[in-house]
């Protein structure tokens, strides 16, 4: 089934804006200068990123998830299609909660379990997505790495700042 220039135009400022949504959520949670402080004053290892690489490699993460979601909605409607979306949707709110728990309530080791889990989701995304969009799939790979890479650092925050 075909779909119409003007409703994949919606279709991907739909995804979009999902993503922006979780994006703002999250940014939420880590702009605020008391919760900032509180980030540099951890006790990090020394392969954690520099403030100033998070906003890069965050934009650019966020618009190939916003593509991938919105690729797999023009596919055709199939029963791997729509498990591709609902993990696409879950892997967006895992996201969005993270910063929340690290961030917010400053819970590394809850933030981390919640990383844990979007990891298989992302994993699981990019299997049930390879089957119905292989560029889809295969742009969350750098996610997915990024996502473990930032489960590696919070695990290592917080075994270095059990009072945090």
């Amino acid at each position: 089934m075909a779909k119409s220039k003007s409703s994949s135009l919606i279709a991907f400022a739909a995804f979009g804006a999902a993503t922006a949504a979780a994006a703002w959520y999250g940014a939420r949670y880590s702009r605020n200068r008391d919760r900032s402080s509180w980030y540099r004053e951890l006790d990090k290892p020394s392969f954690a990123p520099r403030d100033e690489a998070f906003p890069v490699v965050w934009t650019a993460l966020y618009a190939l998830i916003a593509w991938s979601g919105w690729r797999i909605w023009c596919a055709p409607p199939s029963r791997e299609r729509n498990r591709a979306l609902g993990l696409w949707m879950a892997q967006l709110a895992a996201n969005a909660r993270w910063s929340k728990l690290f961030f917010g309530q400053r819970h590394t080791l809850a933030a981390l379990g919640d990383v844990v889990a979007l990891e298989r989701m992302l994993l699981s995304y990019i299997s049930a997505a390879r089957n119905v969009d292989r560029a889809a799939a295969g742009v969350f790979v750098p996610y997915a790495a990024w996502v473990a890479f930032a489960g590696v650092l919070d695990a290592e925050i917080a075994r270095r700042n059990p009072a945090a």
